[in-house]
């Protein structure tokens, strides 16, 4: 039965190749043929995982497009409809509102792995460009998902982020007024949200995935040591010129690493979705379950949890700045500092493994900062002690980037080995 079977393969194979000989090279080059570190820790699921996320966010999204209704009318009792009368219509809602939190988690170990080993740094740089320019991507993705389903935190974060732009000179208003096509929210704002949340922002994504796997093979993997393998000894067990500290890409990290990620994400993606899937109203907030009422302003208004540390960053800038302005300018410059890591890090060593301890204290004050601010950003902001630490909190956020330069020539360095390592 198995050789029937891969004579089968084979066959397939054979006859694919024949009509599209072209295809089997790109397959080479990047599964079969690309070598990749063989030092690989747990910190490198989160590429794949987030791969594996997107494919169920286009999947889940292709269903719910079938019964949603992208009008102020109905959209929010067409959202009940699948949620109560589409058989399995509350697992696939589920499954999409579940990973839209799973995707950021995953994105944001991700982001923090590559500032963890370096990866930012030559020859990745435009991986890291990339890479970043899709978390943008992301973020307007989600933020207009988020939108849709038009319950009272849909219509008021709408309100509240779109009415950002007004804080720009000359323009504000009326870049305002051309986002949502009206005054206020409504079926201008819903439409053409649907169709960049559903058809423009998903193609982008899909390219910019392209494009930085594309980046990321041609120059190679990091890897925990941030040594270079195409630069060491060459020859191993599968040819004799690729790298001696690489192993095939495929079938060795896909099935032997990757399926293993995926099996256990999975489990526990479905423990969330069927015993909690709003997660205390932190992945689905309970104001969203009303509809949207223009008339009634929640008691709190606060964007998702993956959004709360710059909305903590816009809210706590002092009044005598001129809060609207230089709160937005503030929220977006703690964003467009991520492009610029890779020529702010001057240490001659890529891994935080080889570096020394004021390295490790940065880098430990950046994540605090982040995942504070996110807590104050998802509060009520009533507290003044917490606009004071958010104000804390951001200001080392920002000395982080703005004094890497220096931290990173004056920091110690260990000696980096010629080859990786297998510990952990």
């Amino acid at each position: 039965m198995a050789n029937l079977l891969t004579r089968t393969a084979n066959n397939v194979m054979d006859w694919v190749n024949a009509r599209a000989p072209g295809m089997m090279p790109v397959y080479r080059k990047h599964m079969t043929e690309y070598y990749a570190p063989k030092n690989f820790n747990v910190w490198y699921y989160f590429g794949s995982l987030a791969m594996v996320v997107l494919v169920n966010q286009i999947l889940t999204g292709i269903f719910l497009t079938m019964h949603f209704k992208p009008s102020a009318a109905e959209a929010f009792s067409s959202v009940e409809f699948i949620m109560r009368d589409v058989e399995w219509g509350w697992l696939i809602r589920y499954m999409h509102s579940t990973g839209a939190s799973l995707f950021f988690i995953v994105v944001y170990l991700h982001m923090f792995r590559g500032l963890m080993y370096g990866s930012y740094q030559k020859p990745r740089e435009l991986v890291w460009v990339i890479g970043m320019v899709l978390y943008l991507v992301l973020m307007a993705e989600a933020f207009m998902g988020y939108v849709l389903p038009w319950g009272q935190m849909s219509f008021w974060g709408a309100k509240v982020i779109i009415s950002l732009f007004g804080a720009i000179p000359v323009i504000g208003n009326g870049l305002t007024e051309w986002i949502m096509g009206d005054y206020l929210p409504g079926d201008a704002t819903l439409n053409r949200f649907f169709a960049l949340h559903v058809i423009a922002l998903p193609l982008v994504l899909l390219l910019l995935v392209v494009l930085h796997l594309g980046a990321l093979h041609e120059v190679g993997s990091n890897n925990p040591d941030g040594v270079d393998i195409k630069k060491g000894p060459k020859g191993n067990r599968w040819s004799t010129t690729a790298p001696a500290d690489g192993i095939p890409f495929h079938p060795y990290y896909t099935t032997g690493k990757d399926l293993f990620g995926v099996g256990f994400f999975l489990i526990l993606a479905a423990f969330i979705i069927f015993f909690a899937p709003t997660f205390g109203g932190l992945f689905l907030e309970h104001d969203n379950f009303t509809e949207a009422n223009r008339l009634v302003t929640p008691e709190h208004i606060k964007p998702t949890w993956y959004f709360t540390p710059y909305y903590a960053m816009l809210r706590v800038i002092p009044s005598w700045f001129a809060i609207k302005l230089w709160g937005v300018l503030v929220m977006f410059a703690a964003i467009a500092v991520l492009f610029l890591v890779p020529w702010l890090d001057k240490s001659p060593v890529k891994s935080y493994r080889y570096r020394g301890k004021l390295s490790w204290a940065m880098l430990l004050m950046l994540a605090v900062c982040f995942v504070w601010l996110g807590k104050i950003g998802g509060g009520p902001g009533t507290d003044p002690s917490e606009v004071i630490i958010g104000r804390v909190l951001t200001f080392l956020y920002f000395v982080f980037f703005i004094t890497m330069p220096i931290w990173t020539k004056l920091d110690r360095t260990k000696p980096v080995p010629e080859r990786v390592t297998m510990h952990d």
